[in-house]
């Protein structure tokens, strides 16, 4: 072979090892359904449109609201020539995670008092829930120990825990018929699972069917989860803001530490102090002894090291200096004052009880329409979201003739309703709801 074919030779081997890639087998991932609804929404032209799939509040005119409370922290910091940009502990910020265990069990926590518990500052709640699921794949059991999810579930829990392949399974949860919750299904699944068992239960405003056990209910799951020995890992992204009271929305985490339990509590401060984008979250384990918190931790800032060395500092910062001064924290929480009969309240409660409002509104649209089928459910939920009990034909529906976009199975971000628009949802499902039937 000539020289010149040989080079002609090599450079088509170029071009073709150019144009291959050692990843071609990679399949295109289907885009995230919440993305994917807040982008068609956004393209969307309409001036009815109506976006109820994004999980985040919106105040009455349909707009993002920081709290009065975290514009004051924000001044605070901002003037505090002491402040740096140096790293935090890779535990985090102290004075934010001993504030925030006190948030979760209540200031006079026995396991707080004993150092029972092992706290860390993480990426919001999604990096509470990484940090644990991670930490027990590697240390609880033999590391393959089934995790339980509801059903549904936020979609996340999913990816976090086949991330760190533990085997998953499903307990029933919502009642498609009562469109409450499934006790009976649900206990019935805590029983015949293997003793031992990881279950993964929303703290509060269950997320994405607004139901909630009632506290009887709770005590029925962990009379089971006791004699089983299952353990509990309590999922907590809404205290406060579920219903406007911490401790009614925080009673399970306590009165499972009062049985006597060892569990994980994933705490996020998106919803309930609105900061969203800062990634402000904490993980907890509480444990049976101080000697083992302090080995716990010491193992679960190894795993925060190899994946984001040292914690944001910036939200943390407003969550702790809110947490920490009784008058802000007063303003965040305690403050109220009654108006015109409505009950009204500063920042926390300003934007539960907003919500709790627009579902007696939605319901009394829906009774006065006399729309068809049963609509208590929408008042009984509670916290960000509900199931309505729409299928996927009347949501398609919905998008394509009146520009409300929700996701497939029927749920609705209530943050997305307000004065304005409630009405024009309430009609628009009558008229679908008529028309399917």
């Amino acid at each position: 072979m000539s020289r010149e074919a040989a080079n002609r030779l090599t450079q088509l081997k170029h071009q073709i090892m150019s144009s291959v890639s050692a990843f071609e087998a990679v399949e295109l991932a289907p885009p995230d359904v919440i993305f994917e609804i807040t982008a068609a929404y956004d393209a969307d032209q309409s001036t009815n449109k109506v976006n109820l799939g994004v999980g985040a509040y919106r105040d009455d005119s349909g707009k993002p609201w920081v709290l009065p409370v975290v514009k004051k922290a924000d001044a605070i910091l901002r003037d505090d020539k002491s402040l740096d940009h140096e790293y935090l502990p890779i535990a985090g910020l102290p004075s934010f995670t001993e504030a925030s265990a006190r948030l979760a069990f209540g200031g006079d926590s026995v396991a707080i008092k004993e150092h029972r518990i092992a706290s860390l500052q993480s990426i919001s709640g999604t990096g509470a829930n990484h940090l644990g699921a991670l930490f027990m794949s590697k240390f609880y059991k033999d590391g393959k120990t089934p995790c339980y999810l509801s059903n549904p579930t936020w979609a996340n829990h999913k990816q976090i825990w086949n991330n760190v392949s533990v085997p998953l399974f499903d307990y029933p949860y919502f009642h498609t018929k009562t469109r409450g919750l499934d006790i009976d299904g649900l206990l019935s699944a805590m029983e015949s699972a293997a003793d031992g068992s990881i279950f993964l239960l929303h703290g509060c405003a269950h997320n994405p069917t607004g139901v909630d056990p009632t506290q009887d209910q709770w005590v029925k799951i962990a009379d089971v989860m006791e004699r089983k020995r299952h353990f509990p890992f309590l999922d907590v992204a809404y205290q406060g803001f579920a219903s406007g009271d911490l401790d009614k929305d925080g009673w399970a985490i306590q009165y499972f530490v009062e049985r006597g339990f060892e569990l994980i509590v994933c705490q996020s401060y998106a919803k309930n102090f609105g900061l969203y984008g800062e990634r402000v979250g904490c993980f907890h384990f509480v444990s049976k002894n101080a000697e083992t918190a302090k080995k716990i931790k010491s193992q679960i800032e190894i795993l925060q090291r190899s994946e984001i060395s040292n914690p944001p500092a910036y939200g943390a910062r407003i969550v702790s200096t809110v947490l920490n001064d009784k008058a802000l924290f007063n303003e965040w929480y305690l403050e109220s004052y009654a108006f015109e009969f409505r009950y009204r309240c500063q920042n926390l409660r300003e934007m539960s009880h907003r919500i709790i409002d627009m579902r007696q509104k939605l319901f009394n649209h829906f009774q006065k329409l006399g729309t068809p089928g049963t609509w208590n459910h929408i008042t009984d939920q509670i916290g960000m979201f509900s199931f309505t009990g729409l299928n996927g034909l009347q949501v398609k529906k919905l998008r394509a003739e009146f520009h409300i976009y929700m996701t497939q199975n029927g749920r609705i971000s209530m943050a997305g309703l307000n004065s304005s628009n409630v009405e024009y949802f309430a009609k628009a499902v009558d008229q679908v709801i008529r028309e399917s039937n």
